[in-house]
């Protein structure tokens, strides 16, 4: 789902996304604004992933993306000013594969849905860690398949253990982050924001 987006935009677009970024940064009175998720769609309306909305105002900047929605937020700068998007489009129809999460820390949280997978508890990103199901001590891998969110607690608990070793159970299988995952992320982000329903919701 998460393509990376890049941009062939000539040097003036560049400065200007730059500028703008890094002076917002500062002059925004909510610190939250430039951190807000913004859905991004393809060139034909598919939803395709999630990003700050500092990312989404450098896109739409370089002419990359156009806001099709606006969240209430407005950035200034020294000459520019513009309302923080909620929803963006790519101008271009961008095609993208299947499975291009990164495995990563922060993706298989966002995976798990910030929930322990042993004890059910729903926590802060802050204060869940990652297990390996198989210990890497006993020929465990770093893989999508292997890794799971879980709390301290938990991870204590389960050391250096099989989880049926330690009396634990897997609340479900752990897999990689494909299409499905990413659009069913993508629509409970939704609920929170009457603005990405009608993209997300057919």
């Amino acid at each position: 789902m998460s393509a990376r987006i890049e941009t062939n935009a000539g040097p003036p677009g560049r400065h200007a996304a730059g500028l703008f970024a890094a002076a917002a940064m500062h002059r925004d009175s909510n610190g939250n604004a430039l951190h807000a998720p913004v859905l991004v769609l393809n060139a034909s309306y598919e939803p395709i992933n999630v990003c700050a909305a500092r990312r989404a105002l450098v896109l739409v900047l370089k002419g990359v993306a156009m806001t099709e929605e606006e969240n209430g937020h407005f950035l200034h700068a020294a000459r520019i000013a513009m309302r923080v998007p909620s929803v963006i489009r790519l101008l271009e129809y961008r095609r993208i594969p299947h499975q291009s999460r990164a495995l990563s820390r922060k993706n298989i949280l966002l995976r798990d849905r910030n929930t322990c997978q042993y004890c059910a508890t729903v926590l802060p990103s802050g204060e869940l860690t990652l297990d390996h199901v198989i210990p890497r001590s006993r020929g465990g891998s770093s893989t999508w398949e292997n890794l799971v969110a879980c709390c301290h607690p938990c991870n204590r608990r389960k050391g250096n253990q099989f989880p049926l070793e330690a009396g634990m159970k897997l609340m479900r299988e752990p897999r990689a982050f494909n299409l499905h995952t990413s659009r069913h992320i993508m629509r409970l982000m939704g609920r929170s924001d009457d603005k990405w329903r009608k993209y997300l919701f057919y």
